[in-house]
């Protein structure tokens, strides 16, 4: 057993949140490098780099995969808001056993679940922490009554807005994994309008974040921070800052620009003809050459290079389409496993069994693909 004495540098874990439009996804764009995996689509005015939107919650993982094996691709990643990220959860666990709704469970266990599920999510952020990238997180703020056991009455506080009912357990897991838990709001005071103080009126308005509990939100932090500060990057600036963290992955390509993915990448050439060995000696069209500009269109859609067919579900199709797999592909696995006919197009799958087996289960499904893909015949010419 090795004893070690001291700080130990890390990259950061902080959450953010507050009531909507205080500037949750500004703030966490001033972070040091960020990439975003925005569930609600709130960054479309803002200079920043993202990740296409997660229409799953298997694609979400598989983005959050993506950058923990991506060295130099970013110094913080930015998933904006986890409040949404919750509801792809929810309806996961809903389509892997068969329900409708969560509370088709019955006694709380769908919760039970969710929370399983969400522990499991938080565990990969934390590898992608131990690889030296800092995680942000948003989320909405939700006011809900609380009474405490050894008081009388009741009062309103701020909290995540995660899971609608107390028998969530997905906001006490965000607020223990994280080292920053910051609730940002308007602060207006209360002034007296009239002579005997019984009219008042609210004024100011300043946004300001909460960095400790207190009886009205939850809030914490482990580096001292004052109670109250004004909502700037620059008041947290130097803990995330302070110390630059490097891995041995990450030390040498941290300066480099990180290449996309090949589902993302554009070809550089495209060659003059396009040949296919039909065994027939049609002629072949000419394909319009790289430096001279198409009269009609001015570039090629993506989906000329890489198509599916767009009445297949959004979940499956963004997942298809990333790891470049083929409609032939899935039916195969799937008449393998002996679900439906080979000839049997996926338009026509039951869509229960889309969302529960084809996106839920998407990792065991493409494993069987690639598997498939080691069997292909590959022809050379003599």
């Amino acid at each position: 057993m090795e004893i070690t004495r001291g700080k130990i540098a890390s990259a950061k874990k902080t959450v953010i949140y507050g009531p909507e439009g205080i500037g949750k996804s500004t703030f966490a764009a001033k972070f040091p490098n960020p990439v975003f995996i925005d569930t609600e689509g709130s960054t479309k005015d803002m200079d920043v780099a993202r990740l296409p939107r997660p229409s799953s919650w298997q694609m979400l993982l598989e983005e959050i995969d993506y950058v923990k094996k991506t060295p130099g691709i970013c110094k913080t990643l930015c998933i904006d808001t986890i409040d949404w990220a919750e509801q792809l959860c929810v309806e996961y666990i809903c389509s892997k056993h068969g329900k409708s709704g969560i509370e088709d469970f019955g006694y709380g266990n769908g919760y039970i679940y969710v929370k399983e599920e969400f522990g499991r999510f938080l565990n990969r952020l934390e590898d992608v922490i131990e690889s030296g990238i800092n995680v942000v997180l948003t989320a909405h703020a939700q006011m809900r009554k609380f009474e405490q056991p050894d008081e009388m009455g009741a009062y309103d506080r701020y909290e995540l807005k995660l899971g609608k009912k107390t028998s969530s357990q997905t906001a006490p897991l965000v607020k223990e994994w994280s080292d920053m838990l910051l609730f940002a709001n308007y602060k207006t005071y209360s002034i007296a309008v009239d002579d005997k103080g019984k009219k008042h009126k609210a004024q100011g308005g300043k946004r300001v974040m909460y960095t400790n509990h207190h009886p009205c939100w939850d809030a914490k932090n482990r580096y001292g921070l004052g109670d109250e500060l004004p909502f700037d990057y620059e008041e947290i600036k130097s803990i995330l800052e302070s110390k630059s963290v490097e891995t041995k992955d990450t030390k040498k390509e941290s300066e480099e620009k990180s290449e996309l993915p090949d589902f993302m990448k554009v070809p550089d050439e495209v060659p003059e003809q396009i040949e296919f060995d039909t065994g027939t000696k049609d002629e072949v069209a000419p394909v319009q050459p790289p430096n001279e500009s198409p009269k009609e269109s001015k570039e090629v859609p993506r989906s000329s290079v890489f198509h599916v067919n767009e009445n297949i579900p959004k979940a499956l199709r963004d997942l298809m389409e990333e790891k470049l797999v083929s409609e032939e592909e899935i039916q195969k696995v799937v008449s393998k496993r002996g679900y439906y006919p080979e000839a049997t197009r996926i338009v026509n799958y039951d869509p229960q069994f889309i969302d529960g087996v084809l996106v839920g289960a998407w990792t065991q499904v493409y494993g069987m693909i690639e598997e498939l893909r080691k069997k292909y015949d590959v022809p050379f010419n003599e």
